[in-house]
């Protein structure tokens, strides 16, 4: 058994892991976390962590500080914890970076994402806790034990009221076959047909092409699911050719909205009902506003999975929990 539990934060996502000590109840680790004139980072732990069970958590997105930023922030922190005498240390990064930089697909190109993993261990975090990462290999690339969390079922009881009242007419679409597992477990707790939208990449931009389609959607309500959205690009696309097919009715889900440049604009322009995301990645308050966005919060879940790991208890029961009631706070 460790010693007292802590949570600590960056700067990435604050309002995170403050809804975390709050499930929690307790108090917010006091650290202070701050950058030189020189552009290099200061991390400063206030409290006495010897022999504690430290989590820290920062999500490894952008926002208004970079990703590098949020990465460097990360491992310093983990650094300062180490030589602080932390017992264990678990990087909690509800999103995880690089993720799409998980293979070497084109001659003299890096495997960021491992790189990444090996930055994190290298730095003395002792366990990763994180959620939907792009592809399940990238557990792998980990040599420290570590839990991956999914926001399925969340999705799942968000959709199910509106599945249930015309459930002859919906599909769920999947625009990526990397997504094509999780959408399909989707799919199968609704209780609706899966369709499958072949995508292809011309070049290194970010910028996609819907190739093919398997399955039927013509006349079909549609609920597009993928991990993240980024630039919007594949989701748009995808939109637009059930839109061609004359879909009348579209929404569009993700776990991790990272919304880069006007990606949120342009998908609330493209006629959707509305885009169901979770609370991964922060968002700009204009956009969280919209009424058209849902954001369901999974911060219960991080905080019920960080209690069970301090304790000593299993995660896995979490994908599958018999009487398990999380919250589902949308916001």
């Amino acid at each position: 058994m460790h010693g007292g539990l802590a949570v600590y934060s960056g700067n990435a996502h604050p309002s995170f892991a403050r809804d975390i000590c709050r499930t929690l109840e307790i108090p917010e680790g006091a650290i202070e976390v701050t950058k030189f004139a020189n552009d290099n980072i200061f991390v400063k732990i206030l409290d006495n962590v010897r022999e504690h069970d430290v989590f820290v958590v920062q999500s490894l997105t952008g926002g208004m500080m970079g990703v590098s930023d949020a990465i460097m922030e990360l491992l310093i922190m983990i650094d300062a914890l180490k030589r602080a005498s932390a017992a264990r240390i678990t990087a909690v990064m509800p999103y995880y970076a690089y993720g799409r930089s998980d293979k070497k697909d084109q001659p003299r190109v890096p495997i960021t994402a491992r790189l990444l993993a090996d930055l994190i261990a290298v730095a003395g975090a002792d366990r990763f806790l994180t959620m939907d990462m792009h592809q399940m290999q990238i557990q792998g690339f980990f040599s420290i034990p570590g839990d991956e969390l999914s926001a399925r079922n969340l999705l799942v009881e968000h959709f199910r009221s509106i599945v249930e009242h015309d459930r002859d007419s919906i599909a769920v679409v999947v625009p990526d076959l990397g997504y094509a597992n999780p959408a399909r477990r989707i799919a199968e707790l609704l209780d609706v047909p899966l369709v499958f939208m072949q995508k292809t990449h011309r070049d290194n931009s970010g910028r996609s092409e819907i190739a093919g389609i398997i399955g039927d959607i013509d006349r079909r309500n549609c609920i597009v699911v993928d991990d993240e959205i980024d630039r919007g690009t594949t989701m748009l696309n995808t939109i637009r050719v059930l839109q061609e097919h004359g879909v009348s009715r579209i929404w569009a889900a993700c776990t991790h909205a990272v919304l880069s440049e006007d990606a949120a604009e342009r998908l609330l322009a493209s006629g959707i009902v509305e885009l169901v995301t979770t609370d991964t990645c922060p968002i700009r308050p204009s956009v969280r506003n919209d009424p058209r966005i849902r954001v369901l919060t999974v911060a219960p879940l991080f905080a019920e999975a960080i209690r069970r790991i301090h304790e000593g208890e299993s995660v896995g029961a979490l994908f599958n929990p018999p009487g398990l009631q999380l919250p589902l706070q949308v916001t």
